[in-house]
């Protein structure tokens, strides 16, 4: 097993398959549970984006899981997202601000990119009007 590959429709709580997943695979290749956490909730975020924001046409996400290294010995965990929607540019997407999040009225949502890019060791995003693609690993 050196590479899963899932395509899922956009529907509701369907990141959660991509979760189930992730942590599987990092089961099987020993990743610790707190990477297998992280990658997990990476994935979450980044299959919930493409859900809400790319409005593919499609309404699907391809998603392929890549075991870095050799199969007896594993170096990390890549995870590629990827969605043919309208895509976004992501160098304009600005972190969001906590104390204005915080305050009534205001929206809480914003963060997925923020929290993918805290959980990962590595993220790269390429987006263009054929769609996003994000790129994640977990090294160890």
């Amino acid at each position: 097993m050196q590479e899963i590959t899932l395509t899922l429709p956009m529907l509701r709580d369907l990141e959660l398959t991509a979760s189930k997943t992730a942590c599987a695979i990092g089961e099987h290749i020993r990743m610790s549970p707190d990477k297998i956490d992280e990658v997990r909730m990476a994935v979450v975020e980044a299959c919930i984006n493409a859900f809400e924001h790319s409005s593919a046409t499609a309404q699907k996400v391809e998603l392929t899981f890549t075991v870095l290294g050799n199969a007896s010995d594993p170096k990390g965990l890549q995870v590629t997202v990827r969605d043919r929607g309208k895509g976004f540019h992501p160098e304009l997407v600005e972190d969001p601000n906590l104390e204005a999040k915080m305050r009534p009225g205001s929206s809480k949502r914003g963060w997925g990119l923020k929290i993918i890019r805290g959980l990962m060791d590595e993220v790269d995003i390429q987006s263009s009007r054929e769609g996003t693609t994000v790129v994640m690993r977990k090294l160890w």
